[in-house]
């Protein structure tokens, strides 16, 4: 049985849309992949050159043999990661508060979360300038860390609050019913079927820490105590910028963000199907 034509037809725009939307949000990170194999002839010709023939990793091995390079990628992953962690430690905590009891006040602390999602943090750049300088921690990691998980602390907060108060009671209260004390219904319970929450948030938690480059360039001065998104700035010569070992870098630098998302998509899936089944 043949479908209607107006069928056909409602389900080809969407599809066409998406496919649009895909090339167009696609094609930067292909252009910045695809420079970076291309020889220097072939990134300042006049004609460009969208399919890279004569490909060479030249760049590749430029942006790796950098100053500093290696120091500033455990840098880069330390101060991400253990943002990450405490801000997930401290959100999940404060989620469950707020999802789960009632205390006064309750109200105007989710609304404080909300502004400090809204507001700038660039309007704080002065104040903690000041702060930093005071404690004697410029060109150190400390500070990096603290202020990269206070700035994803709201969202996690947010978010995960979302995902603990639609997990029914229901499950809490037959687990303390069974003999569970409330820790170990939080525990065996509701944290399975955070997961898809857990992964959501520190895809976006590492993502902004990892990205982050006015407060770094503020607070530490120190080549070796700086990030890699500094480090991306730094492939410039007499005679301009060099695009193509700044693609390359660019590429290095983009490689964990994709890996992580697509690590964390299929575990955020896995776990919202394991999730439910043990619920």
């Amino acid at each position: 049985m043949k479908r209607p034509v107006s069928s056909t037809v409602s389900r080809l725009w969407p599809n066409a849309t998406a496919l649009v939307l895909f090339v167009v949000f696609a094609f930067p990170v292909y252009w910045m992949f695809a420079t970076s194999l291309k020889p220097a002839g072939d990134i300042i010709a006049d004609d460009p050159v969208f399919l890279p023939t004569n490909i060479t990793f030249d760049h590749f091995q430029k942006a790796l043999d950098a100053d500093h390079f290696w120091t500033l990628v455990g840098n880069s992953l330390t101060v991400t990661v253990l943002a990450v962690v405490f801000s997930l430690v401290i959100a999940l905590l404060a989620s469950f508060a707020l999802a789960r009891m009632r205390f006064k006040g309750r109200r105007g602390f989710i609304l404080t979360f909300m502004i400090a999602q809204m507001a700038p943090w660039e309007v704080m750049v002065i104040a903690i300038y000041i702060i930093v300088r005071d404690a004697d921690l410029l060109n150190s990691l400390v500070p990096l860390t603290v202020f990269y998980m206070i700035m994803v602390l709201p969202f996690t907060v947010l978010t995960l609050r979302g995902y603990v108060a639609a997990v029914p009671k229901e499950l809490e209260e037959s687990a303390m019913v069974d003999g569970c004390t409330r820790r170990q219904a939080f525990v065996k319970v509701i944290f399975p079927l955070l997961a898809p929450g857990l992964m959501a948030t520190s895809l976006f938690g590492f993502i902004t820490a990892w990205n982050e480059f006015p407060l770094v360039l503020i607070l530490n001065k120190d080549a070796e105590k700086q990030t890699l998104p500094l480090w991306l700035s730094s492939f410039q010569t007499t005679f301009g910028d060099d695009w193509g070992a700044t693609m390359a870098a660019a590429s290095l630098f983009a490689v964990p963000i994709l890996v992580l998302f697509v690590f964390l998509q299929r575990k955020a899936v896995s776990g919202l199907t394991s999730g439910a089944v043990k619920g």
